[in-house]
């Protein structure tokens, strides 16, 4: 039997997250400036999911295993040592737009920056607009019109 996925959206208030998670004064300033960005490029309100994902917008995904569920379209999360970007869609044009983003490091599934101020906003912008297709064309998407 799947596990049940841990992340899923809550309840919890964004503001109340950032206010008592994120200890770095310069941290809350990007986690806001993030929240600002991609509340825009998405089109969505934040939520958060699972203990410390801020994300904008959702989709269903189903793995050929059988393990199904769902996530947030794009997010972030304030980790105490970095942030971790959840903007990240397998495509070609996303492997170039990584070429001008700044400095970062990329993890299997999401990108990792220190600070805002590390990266270039108009590639983040473009990373998170593909990715928000992308996700569009090939998952059961709210962001879909039915």
């Amino acid at each position: 039997m799947a596990k049940p996925n841990k992340t899923n959206e809550t309840e919890v208030s964004v503001t109340d997250f950032i206010n008592s998670y994120v200890e770095n004064e310069q941290k809350k300033t990007d986690s806001y400036q993030l929240i600002k960005l991609m509340s825009e490029w998405s089109g969505c309100e934040p939520k958060i999911w699972g203990p410390t994902i801020i994300g904008f917008g959702s989709y269903h995904y189903k793995y050929a295993s059988g393990h199904e569920g769902d996530m947030p379209i794009i997010g972030f999360s304030p980790r105490k040592a970095e942030f971790s970007l959840y903007v990240y869609a397998p495509t070609e044009e996303n492997k170039h737009l990584l070429n001008d983003l700044g400095k970062f490091k990329m993890g299997k599934a999401c990108i990792y920056i220190k600070k805002l101020s590390d990266i270039n906003i108009d590639s983040l912008e473009k990373l998170c607009k593909t990715t928000i297709v992308y996700i569009n064309e090939n998952h059961e998407c709210a962001c879909r019109e039915k």
